[in-house]
């Protein structure tokens, strides 16, 4: 079950189950926030760099997955995605090698965001991500 934290204003917050319906269910309600803050021209990509994170989140951690949008000021037209779990050890960017079946998702996250990065928590960690928003 998705639970909605909090959605004001300029900020959306929901709490996913780590099972994998959490990927589209996350990805679907990104897309949904940003299309009624009239940001769609970042929610494909959003959506993909989301899915990317709640993946690994589910490869790696056991419990509920958070997923966090901060919508951008009208300043600095920057979209920031959270997402957060209870694993405290920190993702590394790697590099696959071509038959891999992951190791990718950091890659991509990097190569297509203003900035990313992680943080510990009290709990576990965040790794997000920032987009410009075009104008």
């Amino acid at each position: 079950m998705i639970h909605v934290i909090d959605i004001e204003g300029d900020h959306a917050t929901w709490t996913f189950p780590a099972d994998p319906g959490a990927v589209g269910a996350a990805r679907s309600m990104v897309r949904a926030q940003l299309h009624d803050w009239g940001l769609d021209g970042v929610g494909d990509l959003a959506a993909l760099l989301v899915s990317e994170l709640v993946t690994n989140a589910l490869r790696h951690a056991t419990g509920p997955i958070e997923v966090c949008l901060l919508r951008p000021s009208d300043l600095d037209r920057v979209l920031r995605v959270e997402v957060s779990d209870p694993l405290p050890e920190l993702p590394h960017e790697r590099a696959a090698r071509p038959e891999d079946e992951g190791g990718r998702g950091l890659q991509l996250v990097a190569r297509t965001t203003r900035r990313w990065g992680t943080r510990p928590g009290d709990v576990g960690k965040t790794v997000w991500f920032e987009l410009t928003v075009p104008k």
